[in-house]
């Protein structure tokens, strides 16, 4: 029996259906993007009002609630997220592929700059600031193509965009104070996570 030719018309309509399917399934995940967004804004804020009233930098221990409290929250998210579908979509395992990669740089990146800093003595702390506004807004943007999702590619722009001018910074030896950088550091998590966020879990709620 010869094998069923698909139309050129055919071929759009599978694909289109499949990017819908895709979107479909992937909407409703903001749940997570809000909770590292607005964890990582809340923790800044702590970190920069405290950094400004004392100008004792003993507080910047306090970043370490990001990795300590998002770390926990997110498999128990996802987890809960994965039972709640039929089936996990191509783009499902490629975006997770992608944050994992993105989690073990991070983990990697940590340990690399506690121990410049345990054993020499050097402060390499700021490139965790490239790391956050370089590499995730990428990360990001990336996952945005993927699903077709505007608001993540718009969302990692804006945080790409202050993270290159923050590497320029660095680089260029301009001192990052915390009363200019932290509300710029807020700005940059809260349009990659919490506005693509809230604008996934309304698209959520309007399909049901």
């Amino acid at each position: 029996m010869e094998d069923k030719k698909i139309s050129e018309r055919e071929s759009l309509e599978l694909i289109t259906a499949m990017i819908r399917r895709t979107k479909e399934l992937y909407i409703g995940d903001g749940n997570i993007m809000l909770m590292w967004g607005y964890l990582t804004v809340i923790v800044s804020a702590l970190v920069w009002i405290m950094l400004v009233w004392t100008h004792n930098p003993m507080w910047n221990y306090l970043w370490f609630l990001i990795w300590i409290i998002g770390g926990t929250a997110t498999p128990i998210m996802a987890r809960k997220q994965q039972d709640t579908r039929m089936m996990k979509s191509y783009s499902d395992r490629l975006t997770s592929q992608i944050w994992t990669a993105v989690g073990c740089s991070a983990i990697v990146a940590t340990a690399m700059c506690l121990g410049f800093f345990l054993i020499a003595a050097i402060s390499a702390w700021s490139m965790m600031f490239v790391f956050a506004l370089i590499i995730v807004p990428f990360a990001e943007i990336a996952q945005g193509i993927i699903v077709g999702e505007k608001s993540l590619i718009a969302g990692g722009a804006v945080g790409m965009t202050i993270g290159i001018f923050t590497t320029c910074c660095i680089v260029g030896r301009v001192t990052l104070y915390a009363e200019w950088f932290m509300p710029l550091f807020m700005l940059a998590f809260a349009a990659m996570f919490i506005v693509p966020g809230h604008i996934l879990n309304h698209k959520a709620r309007k399909q049901k």
